[in-house]
């Protein structure tokens, strides 16, 4: 593609306003200032002149070759601004969650500039991600055709001459009017500038070589900040991820500061490759998906055996908790939604329907049908704390482009459960939750970190309620033993929460549980109970909500599970537990028999009879994971014994060791009720 005249324009404007901005900083007047580094030391510096780099550089030239973005008064700053007063300054390279982000963040920066000078396509939005960041493109019609992996390494070529540039970021503070005037070539720009910049304001933008974006930054001293990069892969996307607008093409990339972690990054998408739960679910024939019911799974019978036991194992839990579970409808009158608040900020997530000229929808979530539970009858305080649990389907109207295998998906089933207590029993309901959790994820291998998320700028309720419910909140966690850290301005509208990170075998990060405080359902539905010491029944107190969930989507967590143990189930909730090999014809019916008691004792157990040789029947069995097989011949069924070979015990693989039926009976179902990660009697 020829260079894009809309390069050439923007850049004439840029210099212009670029220009009088350095005449303004240079006219400021210069004071000393301290500068103070968080061991406490002290730097001194020059207003408008200083840089942090300079401080840097100062310390150290490593530190300077590593850093990547500043942070001012718990502000972050670009490393070559010129900071403007005396302030605490610290110093973060890619180590740093914050600086990982802005160095993706100006990584997608110069991806945007390769994607300008290869498809001379407009910009929309490119952000940093969990592992890289990406950028959303309009192609033009003239470039003649979608992306293709064969764009990949031209947009590479272009990134690393860039990089090899070492082109500045530039940072220019700039008048939603001369944006307009700068961006009036891409009508995405132009939306974005009119609905999020207010009239008679200023934003900033940033240069990098001939790009120049619509940007708050901060970003790295240069492109040539960035030793490798990478771009991954295409999809589609929606301008601001509504289908209604204008379909656009995402590319995604990957960038660090040295090769080595490139390299060992190329090797962990190998590895996350293999462990694709939808290639996994479709060799174990587990689950598959359909065009005529997108996003709803459908669970062959060995998948649904995987569904269930997770499901019953939660079961167990809520029994011994003191959690009752209940059936509530799937489709509710929209005047419910309306009530709970959710019809005015999630209809359009909603799948909605007509029912006798009445407007019905499929139900999201479970909490408002779980309020009308609570709400069928007077209630006393001496029945809370009330813990309601529901494994109801559950229906969300989610974009066909962000339908992602068992990860993102219209139907599934939750762990959800809703607390209905008093205020002076949240802390104990709270640390009640936190334990049911680590008991849950310990079983599975996990570890897990802790947030909590406090009073949003905006929010419902009285502060000291607030105030209140976070100091339990804390209590609670601080109780519970493990580390956690304070997430501030991030609850929900309508309470306080604490956000659980789980990490998988590859150390990948999932949010699955959550545990949220609401004090609004309860104001919404006149939910009440009769106080303590009231002496008229008119004396009531209206109860606090938790919403909580462990697994969170089952569909989900089978998709993390199963990348997680990549296929190698535990035995406990492996859908094939015992393969039975008969050595010859003239043990069918033993090898029958064998299965047929090991079915009564609640063992996933199959026998093959296929005309397959022994030694290819016993690897057939090892390729799909059974935990154990089983091969009988004339010794075994003389004796009522198997051959055993343990799929998680190398030790056992060339030649089982025989056991008598009985043992091994009694062996399996004392290994499946430990929940063991091994697979090993």
């Amino acid at each position: 593609m020829e260079r894009p005249e809309f390069i050439e324009h923007r850049n004439r404007i840029f210099d212009e306003l670029f220009q009088k901005q350095q005449e303004e900083i240079a006219n400021k007047p210069r004071e000393d200032i301290v500068i103070t580094l968080p061991d406490g030391s002290t730097r001194d510096g020059k207003s408008w002149e200083t840089t942090p780099m300079d401080i840097a550089n100062g310390i150290s030239k490593s530190l300077a070759k590593r850093l990547v973005i500043a942070k001012v008064d718990n502000v972050l700053w670009d490393t070559l601004r010129p900071l403007e007063a005396s302030c605490k300054l610290e110093l973060l390279d890619f180590e740093s969650e914050e600086a990982k982000m802005v160095y993706w963040h100006s990584s997608a920066h110069v991806l945007g500039e390769a994607c300008e000078l290869h498809f001379g396509c407009h910009l929309c939005n490119g952000p940093p991600i969990e592992n890289g960041f990406y950028y959303d493109i309009a192609v033009p019609e003239e470039f003649g055709r979608g992306i293709s992996q064969a764009d990949f390494a031209p947009l590479e070529a272009l990134a690393n001459k860039a990089i090899k540039e070492k082109q500045p970021f530039q940072r220019l503070v700039i008048s939603k009017e001369d944006l307009l005037r700068m961006f009036d070539y891409n009508k995405y720009k132009v939306h974005l500038i009119n609905t999020r910049v207010p009239d008679g304001t200023s934003t900033t933008v940033y240069r990098c070589g001939p790009l120049i974006d619509l940007c708050r930054g901060p970003h790295v001293p240069t492109t040539g900040s960035i030793t490798a990069f990478a771009v991954l892969k295409n999809s589609a996307s929606y301008f601001l991820g509504d289908a209604n607008n204008d379909s656009l093409q995402r590319v995604y990339g990957i960038s660090f500061p040295d090769k080595k972690k490139m390299t060992e990054y190329k090797k962990f998408l190998e590895e996350a490759a293999k462990r694709d739960h939808r290639k996994i679910g479709r060799e174990q024939e587990l689950f598959f998906f359909h065009e005529l019911s997108p996003g709803s799974a459908f669970f062959l019978p060995h998948g649904a055996r995987i569904y269930n036991t997770l499901m019953d194992f939660i079961r167990g839990k809520y029994w011994e908790r003191g959690f009752q579970e209940v059936v509530s409808p799937n489709m509710y009158n929209i005047k419910l939604w309306e009530q709970s608040g959710h019809w005015q900020n999630y209809q359009e997530d909603m799948f909605g329907l007509e029912v006798e000229k009445e407007k019905f929808a499929l139900k999201p979530m479970n909490c408002p049908g779980h309020c009308l539970m609570f709400g069928m009858r007077d209630r006393s305080y001496r029945e809370l704390p009330l813990r309601f649990a529901d494994f109801g389907v559950l229906h969300r109207n989610e974009a066909s482009g962000a339908l992602s295998g068992l990860t993102r998906v219209r139907r599934f089933q939750q762990d959800d459960a809703h607390i209905f207590c008093l205020q002076d029993q949240v802390k104990s309901e709270m640390q009640g939750a936190l334990d049911f959790l680590r008991d849950v994820y310990s079983t599975f291998g996990f570890t897990f970190a802790l947030k909590l998320s406090t009073r949003p700028d905006k929010y419902l309720g009285e502060i000291a309620v607030w105030d209140q419910a976070e100091k339990q909140l804390a209590e609670a966690l601080d109780g519970f033993g493990s580390p956690w850290e304070l997430n501030p301005g991030d609850g929900a509208f309508y309470g306080p929460k604490i956000d659980i990170t789980i990490r998988d075998a590859l150390g990948r990060a999932f949010q699955c549980a959550t545990i949220q405080l609401d004090f609004q359902l309860p104001e919404r539905f006149q939910l009440q109970v009769r106080a303590p010491g009231a002496s008229e029944d008119t004396e009531f107190q209206r109860p606090v909500i938790i919403h909580r969930a462990v697994l969170g989507s089952i569909e989900r967590m089978i998709a993390i599970l199963t990348e997680n143990f990549a296929g190698k189930w535990p035995m406990w909730l492996s859908p094939r537990q015992v393969m039975v090999v008969p050595v010859t014809s003239v043990v069918y019916e033993y090898a029958e028999q064998v299965k047929q008691q090991l079915h009564e004792a609640g063992l996933f157990v199959e026998v093959d009879v296929s005309a397959d040789t022994l030694n290819k029947k016993i690897r057939n069995a090892e390729l799909a994971q059974y935990n154990f097989i089983c091969v009988v011949g004339v010794q075994e069924k003389e004796e009522g014994s198997v051959n055993v070979r343990c799929r998680d015990d190398v030790g056992t693989k060339a030649k089982g060791q025989t056991i008598p039926m009985a043992t091994f009976i009694q062996q399996l179902q004392e290994l499946k009720s430990s929940k063991s990660l091994v697979s090993k009697i």
